[in-house]
């Protein structure tokens, strides 16, 4: 995973840790102090609720602990590796875009990060500045011409 994705993950978990499980064991004693357990539909939602932040906690605490984090900044070339990002041209109509290649967790497509599974990521990686390749798409075959490689 990149620098930044790491950043991400540790400030969710920080989130998690320090808002989000006090604001549920709180709601959770609220709702105990009303009494009757068995029907009390309060007090079965905040466990619910913490149910699924102590999953997410755990979650994040094991990405982290196995999580390989490199500085892409750091990185130089002109072949495509893991946290480049690679301005490209559509052989068909010209459109112009940018991809950064990104772990799967922090895969994001709108914001130009995809996953390095994806199957424009693998057709991408070890080639470099001019080389063509081509990408099995839904729509069927697309062409695309490497115009740079940067490393931010």
């Amino acid at each position: 995973m990149t620098a930044e994705g790491y950043r991400t993950l540790d400030d969710q978990l920080k989130q998690l840790k320090s808002v989000e499980r006090p604001a549920v064991i709180a709601a959770i004693s609220e709702a105990r102090a009303h009494g009757d357990l068995s029907e009390n539909a309060e007090y079965h939602a905040a466990k619910e609720r913490q149910g699924w932040i102590e999953g997410q906690i755990a979650e994040i605490e094991d990405k982290i602990s196995r999580a390989q984090v490199i500085d892409v900044s750091k990185l130089s070339g002109d072949q495509v590796k893991f946290g480049a990002t690679v301005t490209m041209i559509d052989e068909d109509t010209d459109e112009e875009s940018r991809y950064q290649i990104v772990g799967e967790h922090e895969a994001d497509v709108k914001a130009g990060r995809i996953s390095v599974a994806s199957p424009i990521a693998r057709a991408l990686i070890s080639k470099s500045v001019g080389d063509t390749v081509e990408v099995n798409t839904p729509g069927g075959v697309k062409a695309y011409e490497i115009a740079k490689v940067e490393w931010k």
